[in-house]
C-alpha cells in the first residue's frame, strides 16, 4: 500500500531563490530552514512525490508562483556544519544533526501569480488558521490539505 500524497506550501524570497532559479537547476536542496516546526514538516511529514506550492515572499507582490515536487527523503542540511554559512549551527553535529531538508524538483511556473491579496479573499474557504493568512504566522514550510490545494490552484487565471 502506498502512502497518500500530501501537499505543502514552501516560501522563498525570490532574490534568494526564485521559481526561475528552480526551473533553471531542476532540483535543489531546500536548505537554510531554521524553524523547528518547519524542519519537522520536512523531516517527518514530507514524502517523495508530494506536491508543493512555491510561494514568493518578501517581494512587491507576494504569492504562489509555481509548482514543485518533493524529490527526496529528508537528510541533514549541510549548511549547519559550515562555519562560513549564514545557516551554520555550532551546536549541531554530524552524529546529531539538528536541521534537515528535502530536495525540491521544479514542475511548472503558474500562468500568472496567485497574489496573497487574492488568497486572503478566500480565507474563510481555506479554513481557520490557514498559515498563509493567519496573523503573525511566519512559517516558511507548512502542510496544505487536498481541498486547500484544489481551491488555491483554482485561483490560477488564464492570461
Amino acid at each position: 500500500m502506498t502512502a497518500r500524497k500530501r501537499y505543502w506550501l514552501m516560501k522563498s524570497e525570490p532574490d534568494a531563490f526564485s521559481i526561475d532559479d528552480l526551473a533553471r537547476v531542476g532540483t535543489e536542496p531546500w536548505n537554510g530552514v531554521r524553524n523547528y516546526q518547519a524542519r519537522n514538516f520536512m523531516r517527518d511529514g514530507m514524502q517523495i512525490g508530494d506536491g508543493i506550492l512555491f510561494y514568493h515572499s518578501n517581494t512587491k507582490v507576494p504569492g504562489i508562483v509555481g509548482l514543485a515536487t518533493v524529490a527526496s527523503a529528508a537528510y541533514p542540511d549541510e549548511t549547519q556544519f559550515d562555519p562560513g554559512s549564514d545557516y551554520h549551527d555550532p551546536k549541531s553535529t554530524r552524529e546529531e544533526p539538528r536541521w534537515m531538508l528535502v530536495d525540491v524538483a521544479f514542475e511548472r511556473r503558474l500562468r500568472q501569480i496567485i497574489p496573497l491579496d487574492e488568497i486572503k479573499l478566500h480565507a474563510d474557504a481555506l479554513g481557520e488558521g490557514f498559515p498563509l493568512v493567519a496573523r503573525g504566522n511566519r512559517l516558511s514550510v507548512f502542510p496544505v490539505t487536498a481541498s486547500q490545494w484544489k481551491l488555491l490552484l483554482s485561483l490560477e487565471k488564464t492570461p
